[in-house]
């Protein structure tokens, strides 16, 4: 068994830049919640830039923005060529459309992310839907919790600056010139719709986004809008392929924490933590629960009140379910007031 090694060294502090391989540099930014930073990357394209994520669309994201591209700043006052979102999450996209509009180049994003992402935004300033309060009813949620969801509803698109109108796609196996390198784009799912890995073999290195972490495990879960969705298996299926076509001995750009080597090591201990996951779902299942019930069998702290962290939870616990539902090993006990209890199928039943 490998071990995860971190040679990138220490973090750069906001609006600062470490060179983790020949010109591509790491950049970070702040974060106001309890995973307090997201990593972001720029790759050396002729006489430009490309960047790989952008951050939340806050002031203090904006602010470190200015210094980085500043004549004196680590990208030495040279122009964004494009910009690359892993994904549709505003830690990701956040400041992409004030990057485009700045120095007048495209947003490049999968079809399913940017058309997800536009979708969310457009929530601002709605009521929340009616779906959306059953799919949490029937989780379990009480009415206290229901009316928080209300009124934080479309809060989505406030961490985000408006994006551009147009994009050009990134498509799975496609390969792009950057540089004087060619990067492979590895689609994964799961984590979200058409998440777009880049992997340059030359330099050996993999930006990752969410994809894969090294010291946290990315939020897997089910949303209102899809509520019969599996994206459990999505994710099992991506990381699979991520092992397939990329090799072991790359140096991983996560979005979250820091550099590592060990890619394969990595990828089994998610599948890992899935299969156990399950695990102890099925033991919590021998009697009937809602979903809010086997929060303790599938996190280690616990869930309380906290409206981000809860609406996680719920969706997580959401797919893992799911995956037992659509596989036959689970079932619907019980709806009582819109609240579905679920219990391992008869079958199943020990």
């Amino acid at each position: 068994m490998s071990e995860l090694l971190y040679p990138a060294g220490e973090p750069p502090a906001p609006g600062q830049a470490v060179e983790v391989a020949p010109g591509v540099l790491w950049l970070r930014m702040p974060m106001p919640f309890a995973l307090s930073h997201i990593n972001f990357w720029a790759i050396r394209d002729g006489d430009a830039w490309a960047i790989v994520d952008s951050g939340l669309h806050t002031v203090e994201t904006a602010t470190a923005w200015l210094q980085l591209v500043a004549p004196g700043g680590p990208l030495q006052g040279r122009r964004v060529s494009r910009v690359f979102a892993t994904h549709m999450h505003p830690d990701h996209v956040g400041m992409a459309g004030w990057l485009t509009r700045r120095f007048d180049c495209q947003l490049w994003m999968s079809r399913l992310e940017y058309l997800n992402c536009r979708l969310l935004v457009a929530d601002t300033g709605r009521e929340a839907p009616a779906d959306g309060v059953r799919f949490y009813r029937r989780a379990g949620w009480q009415d206290a919790q229901i009316e928080t969801y209300r009124a934080r509803f479309g809060a989505f698109g406030r961490m985000i600056h408006p994006l551009p109108d147009s994009f050009r796609r990134l498509e799975d196996k496609a390969v792009l010139r950057i540089g004087e390198h060619d990067w492979h784009v590895v689609v994964g799912r799961g984590h979200s719709p058409e998440h777009a890995c880049l992997h340059c073999p030359a330099l050996r290195l993999l930006i990752s986004g969410d994809q894969v972490l090294p010291r946290i495990t990315s939020n897997v879960s089910v949303h209102p809008t899809e509520p019969a969705a599996d994206p459990l298996s999505e994710w099992l299926e991506s990381l699979a392929e991520i092992a397939r076509r990329v090799p072991d001995d790359v140096l991983v750009l996560p979005a979250h924490n820091e550099p590592f080597t060990g890619l394969h090591e990595r990828l089994r201990q998610l599948e890992d933590s899935v299969t156990q996951a399950l695990t102890r779902l099925r033991t919590k299942l021998q009697e009937p629960r809602r979903v809010v019930d086997v929060f303790d069998a599938l996190f280690r702290r616990p869930i309380g009140d906290d409206p981000h962290l809860l609406s996680m939870a719920t969706g997580e616990s959401v797919a893992h379910i799911n995956y037992l539902l659509q596989r036959g090993e689970a079932q619907v006990e019980r709806i009582e007031s819109g609240t579905e209890w679920y219990r391992i199928a008869p079958e199943r039943h020990t």
